[in-house]
């Protein structure tokens, strides 16, 4: 396929951006993180974006949404990372929507996908236990009890957790960690007892949260997909998840960019624009080709994921590396090429970078995916 959107998908990018430029701009992030917004998005915001089809991007218009695809969740994604738009998308709209696609049955479907569609219901994927993005070390256990089972353990880093209705979560019901089998999803109420959430205030000023499962009892009609084989359904969700991270970090990087070079267009040093100098010029031009090397990685990605190719895992992991150290230079010049004050709270530069720096390590950072690569390559 061509590395271009389509007319259809170019309509759409100038919607979502006209969108999240009036209602869900950087200056709305900061009043949120000002006021420890309980919440830490916007719910009319929310409302909104649901009136508009966004929420149901993936799923299929007859369980109410847009039957669209991948690529079209990615333009929503980029939008989102140019304005640095606080939202339960990525988590919601794209993991949790590609993880019940993959592995709910057609009762599972028809309970979750049209609340998803419709913003009532907020969805969140449950998998990391660390630090770093493991999800082949899942070590929750589940444990097999009558007609059910019961979760014992914990997970971090869960997005928009604290505000989530519904917990796909990430247990082990056999093997150990490194093995891919035994892994089990479940969907878990987050408030089913034995539920404990603590909301983490991150530095990017977005939701996150730590969860425990203090043997919380579910049923077996709980389980998504088979008992012991959701690693494919887990997979697809992550390099889903991974796709469109990569896409908000474009945004991310797209935008400092194009904030750096206005800058340098209208600075004066030496009684000259300072976008004059040769030095300057050079490092704007590499920062420029990057971005664009960037675009074509995350648009294949986006596709191949969406196509289910075989190499879609690896196009993912790409995408995600590559978009990840782009937008750190782009951050990184945005704050040297403004001088002094690219280091101040009262300059937006530094919300940039904050958020690349969380997406970066979402869902792996550019050595784990460099590291997935090569073990795909066996090398």
């Amino acid at each position: 396929m061509a590395l271009v959107l389509t007319e259809e998908q170019g309509m759409l990018r100038d919607s979502v951006r006209a969108f999240l430029a009036d209602n869900a701009p950087v200056s709305q992030l900061r009043k949120l993180r000002d006021t420890r917004d309980q919440d830490g998005f916007s719910r009319p915001l929310w409302k909104q974006f649901a009136e508009m089809g966004f929420t149901g991007v993936l799923i299929p218009e007859s369980l109410g949404g847009l039957g669209l695809g991948l690529v079209e969740a990615g333009v929503v994604m980029e939008e989102i990372g140019r304005n640095l738009s606080a939202s339960p998308f990525l988590a919601s709209s794209v993991v949790a929507t590609t993880a019940l696609l993959q592995a709910g049955s057609d009762a599972q479907k028809l309970v979750y996908l049209p609340r998803i569609a419709s913003g009532e219901l907020i969805a969140t994927l449950a998998v990391d236990e660390a630090t770093k993005h493991q999800p082949r070390n899942t070590a929750l256990k589940a444990a097999k009890v009558g007609s059910g089972y019961t979760l014992s353990g914990s997970k971090t880093f869960v997005i928009d957790g604290h505000v989530a209705d519904l917990l796909i979560v990430a247990a082990r019901t056999a093997g150990a960690a490194g093995d891919t089998g035994g892994i089990t999803l479940f969907l878990v109420e987050r408030k089913a007892a034995g539920v404990d959430v603590e909301r983490v205030f991150a530095v990017d000023a977005h939701n996150t949260a730590r969860i425990g499962f203090n043997n919380v009892a579910v049923a077996d009609s709980a389980v998504l997909g088979q008992a012991g084989e959701g690693w494919a359904a887990l997979d697809a969700a992550l390099n889903a998840g991974r796709a469109a991270a990569a896409a908000e970090l474009l945004g991310v990087a797209d935008e400092a960019f194009t904030r750096t070079v206005s800058y340098l267009k209208e600075r004066q040093q030496f009684n000259r624009i300072i976008g004059e100098f040769q030095g300057l010029q050079h490092r704007a031009a590499h920062l420029y080709c990057e971005i664009e090397f960037t675009r074509s990685a995350v648009l294949k990605a986006l596709q191949g994921v969406n196509e289910a190719a075989a190499h879609a895992a690896g196009l993912a992991s790409v995408a995600k590396a590559k978009a990840g150290t782009t937008a750190t230079l782009a951050v990184q010049e945005g704050v040297q090429m403004h001088g002094g004050m690219g280091m101040t709270d009262e300059f937006e530069m530094g919300f940039f970078m904050k958020r690349a720096r969380v997406l970066q390590e979402l869902f792996g950072d550019a050595n784990y995916h460099a590291d997935l690569l090569a073990q795909m390559k066996k090398y």
